[in-house]
């Protein structure tokens, strides 16, 4: 699948979640903070929603962050994943989130985040029900939690781990790029 159909499959997704779950364009705008315009454009595949958006329309849908990395693509393997038979989430705000693990339905997940120069998460913070954890690839990270207003930047080979709920966001501050491996439980 190229980039536009992968925006695409995240519009049907959070359309058709929505829909099912009874909610109105505007109802949902409201939960999220957002306008119904750009909620309207996410749906049509117009605009991609930024980490932290994505986060609070799974909170007010109901379901997890990664309900949008369901849709599986063909793997000769169940238990591997080669690079062209992973799914990928292209978010606003320059991060781009690619599915590393097999299967949702196993106790954890791994991501490969690719944070453009200047990415951000989003100027809200994120609340994920999922413990989560990270190591840096390349690149450095900032994050900022419960409110800090100064980051932490970690470099190549640190790592994190934060509880569920733990209130944060993060970026990418350099003019260079910056790769991540995130686990979530």
């Amino acid at each position: 699948m190229d980039m536009q159909e992968e925006i695409e499959g995240l519009a049907i997704l959070i359309r058709d979640l929505r829909k099912h779950k009874n909610l109105t364009l505007g109802a949902l705008a409201d939960q999220i903070g957002r306008s119904v315009g750009f909620l309207s454009q996410v749906e049509r595949g117009l605009s991609r929603p930024t980490v932290a958006d994505l986060t609070a329309i799974s909170a007010a849908l109901g379901v997890p962050t990664t309900y949008f990395y369901s849709l599986s693509k063909p793997r000769a393997l169940p238990w591997v994943t080669r690079p062209g038979e992973r799914r990928t989430l292209y978010y606003g705000g320059g991060i781009t989130d690619v599915l590393a693990s097999p299967g949702m339905a196993a106790g954890f997940s791994m991501l490969e985040s690719h944070l453009a120069p200047g990415a951000s998460s989003g100027e809200g913070h994120l609340n994920d029900s999922d413990e989560q954890g990270g190591f840096v690839l390349e690149g450095e990270l900032s994050i900022w939690l419960d409110g800090d207003e100064q980051p932490v930047t970690l470099f190549p080979n640190d790592s994190f781990q934060l509880p569920p709920h733990t209130q944060f966001r993060y970026a990418n501050l350099t003019d260079q790029p910056t790769r991540v491996l995130w686990v979530f439980t």
